[in-house]
């Protein structure tokens, strides 16, 4: 029988009340205990303290990162630790009963050259109705490959890389930057046995419209890796370039009309209004249906497309000078 393998956990956070829980599911896991649990506030000023429960259990370190995003939070508490393996979490996810158990077979049965193990990650939806825009595209993270979510990495690996390209100021994309790199450099991630709970969290109704800033990411993503990367990363295609498109008609419409063109202008609003239906009832049509969300869908389905391309434009400004390592592809 193999022996367990050493490992810490680095949970970043940002001061949520779901820390504590994240936190009390670790410590009641059963198996082998991590040497160290570090949890690494990355909030601009925390001059409050963490949730009640965050603290003062045993083998918690906190560490403070100025709210430099969760790059930067990971790479600091993976610096902090001296582990061979660093299992980075969610502070928003719940480490299941057996998780302890299930990690250590995971990182036993890693071969040498396997850098990473992912866990696998479950999303509670109501059983009740059917689950809202929002609750759909957390449940996408079951799918998701290499999301730091759950995700153990070999500590000689991360080094080798360079840790998380803190290029990245959310947690979007980071995670599968660093799986490419990893790959790249020659070494092979592998999906675990242990699972963890990952809750819908509480969001607000322009939640959908502030996660467009992610195209910026996509942006970086193209330069780093090539635009093959979402291939190799196993990551779904969104659905930018419809709103690129439901844009243009939008300016268009407005463009004409200054321009003393009605017919022209009434043309591009008429397609702009397609379109724009066409994406909204894709959002509403799989979902409740109750009216607060079916407002939710209409309104957002608006503005999305236009947040959107102003986010995926904003990159390719502030990214233009980036090239892949070694050169282009």
């Amino acid at each position: 029988m193999k022996t367990s393998v050493e490992y810490a956990v680095v949970i970043p956070t940002i001061g949520r009340p779901c820390l504590a829980d994240c936190l009390g599911a670790l410590a009641e896991s059963t198996g082998p205990r991590p040497a160290e649990v570090v949890v690494v506030d990355d909030r601009p000023e925390p001059r409050d303290g963490l949730p009640p429960g965050s603290a003062g259990q045993p083998h918690v370190r906190v560490l403070t990162t100025g709210g430099r995003g969760p790059a930067a939070a990971r790479n600091a508490g993976a610096r902090a630790v001296g582990a061979p393996w660093v299992v980075f979490l969610d502070d928003d996810v719940q480490v299941l009963p057996d998780w302890g158990e299930r990690l250590a077979e995971d990182l036993a049965s890693a071969g040498e050259r396997t850098a990473g193990v992912q866990g696998r990650l479950t999303v509670p939806l109501p059983e009740d109705r059917r689950p809202t825009d929002w609750e759909r595209g957390t449940a996408g993270l079951e799918s998701a490959a290499w999301a730091t979510a759950d995700m153990a990495y070999r500590a000689t690996a991360l080094k080798e890389v360079g840790g998380f390209d803190e290029r990245f100021p959310r947690a979007f994309r980071e995670d599968a930057d660093l799986a490419l790199r990893v790959m790249d450099a020659g070494w092979t991630l592998a999906r675990g046995g242990r699972t963890t709970r990952h809750p819908v969290r509480p969001a607000g109704r322009w939640a959908s419209v502030r996660a467009q800033r992610g195209n910026a990411d996509d942006v970086l993503m193209n330069r780093l890796h090539g635009r093959d990367w979402w291939t190799r990363a196993e990551a779904p295609r969104g659905r930018l370039p419809g709103h690129l498109a439901t844009t243009a008609l939008a300016c268009a419409a407005v463009a004409c009309a200054a321009a003393g063109r009605p017919r022209a202008a009434a043309l591009a609003a008429v397609l702009w209004t397609a379109s724009t239906a066409e994406f909204a009832r894709a959002r509403i049509a799989p979902g409740p249906r109750t009216r607060d969300e079916i407002a939710t869908m209409a309104a957002t389905s608006v503005v999305i497309p236009p947040a959107a391309a102003w986010h995926w434009t904003a990159g390719r400004v502030r990214h233009r000078r980036v090239r892949p390592p070694g050169g282009a592809r």
